[in-house]
């Protein structure tokens, strides 16, 4: 038995915002998206890899989201951490750093956290 990872989804309260801050602070692109009665679903990827970001819109859903304490996080490979940090911290959305470990964390509209790590 095989087990390849598709995706992760989170669930977001103004799609366009979200779509925009993916593509600008880690150029992902709208793989498909589809609209439904009371949803959207939107999929981003890379272009390098299967796994897909899926962001859903729910229509009757405007407030924002409980994510508790919001300890789970997305993390992208990065080859140029300096060039990524000045993009990140120009677009003002660095939300922790760790200088020790070489890491940051970067959060979308939602408050959703990403992970910024150098490529090994």
């Amino acid at each position: 038995m095989k087990f390849l990872f598709q995706h992760c989804n989170i669930n977001v309260t103004d799609l366009d915002k979200s779509k925009a801050f993916y593509k600008e602070a880690l150029g992902l692109h709208i793989v498909k998206e589809k609209q439904y009665d009371n949803f959207t679903l939107c999929y981003l990827s890379d272009e390098q890899n299967l796994f897909q970001l899926e962001l859903t819109y729910l229509n009757d859903h405007p407030q924002h989201y409980d994510l508790g304490e919001n300890e789970s996080h997305l993390c992208f490979v990065c080859d140029d951490m300096e060039k990524a940090h000045a993009h990140h911290e120009k677009m003002g959305c660095i939300c922790f750093e760790n200088p020790a470990m070489g890491i940051y964390f970067i959060h979308d509209p939602d408050d959703y956290w990403i992970e910024i790590v150098p490529q090994k």
